[in-house]
């Protein structure tokens, strides 16, 4: 299994911080069970963004631009 990037920390940690404080904030709980679930709910969801973070993404090949009608094209060099 591959180490985590550095931005997969960095992603994962402040996905659970912020999600952490606007679930407790919106919920307005304070008995221990409810922050427990509230913790448990950022930590995964900070796992999710985390492992999400650095999945591959598929480029599509795009069709090189057509040449108009007449015209050649030539490649320079420098």
């Amino acid at each position: 299994m591959p180490r985590p990037t550095a931005a997969q920390i960095a992603y994962g940690s402040c996905t659970v911080v912020f999600s952490t404080l606007a679930m407790l904030l919106l919920s307005q709980t304070s008995s221990p069970v409810g922050i427990t679930v509230v913790a448990l709910a950022a930590l995964a969801l900070g796992v999710l963004v985390a492992m999400t973070a650095s999945l591959p993404r598929t480029r599509t090949a795009e069709a090189p631009a057509e040449a108009p009608a007449g015209e050649e094209r030539v490649p320079t060099t420098l």
